[in-house]
């Protein structure tokens, strides 16, 4: 998982405007994926079937051609080619999507393939509806023609598409854009709810389910003696999205992921079973679904305190089949997901998607997926943790005597952007801070300054945010926000997007900026630090200059001084042979 350490207190540059402690910052470490972003540049790591490679070739050569677009697939690349039915196409068409985006253009193919597939691409590019799409193809293409990929059992008669994201706003967002695909008679082709917060169940069955991890777990573990509800619902389940796949496999969201990904390999085995030896005892695999999850640190994971109260229902409703996580100490062997994955055949498909997407070591979430899903296809973006050539950034140096005026610069400042972009663009601004206090106190400078703004922070109730975001999509203005708004929320044509505070991970840096340039457009970012944060930003300009990931500059902290403390040296060692020269 993406490692979370402990760093000394440091100040943070709006502290003095209210009193309060400034606060522990745990930065995250990103291991670089440069060796990914270079090798397997919209490739495989694993050889996918013959037509997706070659549609990722093809969309490579492309881009690299003539057509300087970075967001827009080559003018030879359509949703025809990508083989997509003319009813899908129109909505598409219909909703704007005229033609597919570099990454969906990649990644579509591999998925239409049946391939297990892994998107990693940078904010911006294009990846909801480049699961989407294709997912939507094959229920559509189940829904004409019953025999392809049919359903076993009288009980579940329909196929279905799980879309697993970690909050309740990213489920509401995935749902309305798989809506927004319709007919000519505006009903849209495939049917999609959302399972989580106050949403129950819906009656009539949808084709697609979007749900958060405790939501569809509480959902499977409420009052069902017989199971039959869990049964039907993973047994008619056909694809898994786990949509910010990075921030699911980490944290508190690792017991319940892994949980469901045991629940559905469970039933892709039993159904594995039934079709070679029909009369076998399903009760003989259980002990074969033992599944470890190894952790090289266990300061890094603690189970116990990550599980939430409705995490303790569900552990606590003693289901054998779902709780297979076991922790395997001394002689005893272990069971791993590959070892395991050889004696079944496969009948559901996995898609993990990502905009920050470690890969090296173990316990990075890039990591995790290439132990459990060793054949997965791989997709990566052009500027995966890379500068965003449609990104203009602007760097101002600020003390406590300066901040606030220059705060209040960059929200005046309204500056025309590169790009040929409309008035109604440039007044939409995201304000960052690190902390929900430093968001009430920029919130406060703004409107003593006549600069009406809306808020968008943790502390917030679900009815005030979504009223926030709302008004903010529909009016324009001024947003000012804690990184809850910073991953994967899709609000159109923000042009400029300001650090109130400097990021304190890369995680949280790449996201924050992910939230301009997007689908083709141009942005700027406006960057406040202070001397505190001089050196990493002078890393992070170095970074942006040699076109090397971002990440590279937030290394552990130690790591990170220890580079510094090493430059200075040379520094001094420099000066002092000038001196004696002299």
């Amino acid at each position: 998982m993406l490692q979370v350490c402990r760093c000394y207190r440091k100040p943070s540059f709006l502290s003095p405007l209210f009193l309060i402690s400034p606060p522990f910052y745990p930065p995250i470490k990103l291991v670089s994926l440069r060796l990914l972003h270079r090798k397997h540049n919209f490739t495989t790591l694993q050889t996918a079937k013959a037509f997706a490679s070659s549609t990722v070739e093809a969309v490579n050569n492309g881009s690299s051609g003539n057509n300087s677009d970075t967001f827009f697939a080559n003018d030879a690349v359509s949703w025809t080619s990508l083989g997509l039915s003319e009813n899908l196409i129109h909505s598409l068409s219909n909703a704007g999507f005229p033609r597919p985006s570099i990454i969906q253009a990649a990644c579509i193919p591999s998925i239409l393939s049946g391939n297990d597939t892994i998107v990693a691409a940078e904010t911006g590019s294009g990846k909801t509806h480049g699961y989407l799409v294709p997912l939507m193809e094959k229920l559509l293409r189940a829904r004409n023609d019953p025999g392809i990929e049919a359903p076993i059992g009288k009980s579940n008669s329909f196929q279905l598409s799980l879309v697993l994201c970690p909050n309740v706003m990213l489920c509401e967002q995935v749902v309305r854009m798989a809506n927004c695909l319709c007919g000519d008679n505006a009903v849209p082709l495939l049917r999609a709810a959302a399972i989580c917060g106050k949403q129950g169940w819906p009656q009539k069955k949808p084709d697609i389910i979007v749900s958060t991890p405790v939501a569809l777990l509480n959902y499977l573990y409420a009052v069902d003696r017989e199971r039959n509800r869990e049964f039907n619902f993973v047994r008619g389940v056909k694809h898994v999205v786990f949509d910010e796949a990075d921030l699911l496999l980490c944290g508190s969201f690792q017991n319940q992921v892994i949980r469901l990904i045991n629940m559905l390999r469970f039933d892709e085995k039993l159904l594995s079973r039934s079709q070679t030896s029909p009369s076998m005892e399903t009760n003989q695999s259980n002990s074969d679904t033992q599944l470890s999850f190894d952790c090289e640190d266990e300061d890094e994971v603690d189970r116990d305190s990550d599980i939430s109260e409705e995490e303790e229902e569900i552990v606590d409703s003693g289901t054998p089949s779902v709780n297979l996580v076991e922790e395997v100490t001394g002689s005893s062997k272990r069971k791993d997901w590959r070892r395991i994955r050889k004696y079944y055949d496969r009948s559901k498909q996995y898609i993990f998607v990502a905009a920050t997407l470690p890969v090296n070591g173990k316990q990075t979430a890039g990591g995790v997926l290439k132990k459990i899903f060793p054949s997965a296809c791989w997709v990566s973006g052009n500027y995966l943790h890379c500068h965003n050539p449609r990104l203009e950034q602007r760097w101002v140096e600020v003390s406590i005597d300066t901040q606030v005026d220059a705060l209040i610069d960059a929200v005046n400042q309204g500056v025309k952007l590169k790009s040929n972009v409309s008035d109604a663009a440039l007044s939409r601004t995201m304000v960052f801070a690190n902390t929900v206090e430093a968001v009430e106190s920029v919130a406060k400078i703004l409107q003593t300054a006549g600069i009406q703004c809306f808020c968008y922070h943790r502390n917030s109730s679900l009815e005030e945010s979504t009223k926030n975001l709302n008004d903010f999509r529909e009016r324009g203005g001024l947003l000012v926000c804690t990184d809850a708004a910073a991953r994967g929320l899709d609000i159109p044509k923000i042009s400029h997007v300001i650090q109130a505070e400097f990021a304190s991970s890369a995680v949280d840096f790449l996201h924050r900026v992910g939230r301009t340039a997007r689908a083709g457009q141009f942005g700027l970012v406006t960057s406040l630090y202070s001397e505190q944060n001089r050196d990493l930003v002078t890393a992070v300009r170095e970074a942006e200059k040699l076109g090397e990931p971002v990440e590279t500059a937030f290394s552990r902290k130690r790591g990170f001084r220890n580079k510094i403390k090493k430059r200075g040296l040379n520094k001094a060692r420099v000066a002092s042979s000038v001196v004696e020269v002299l």
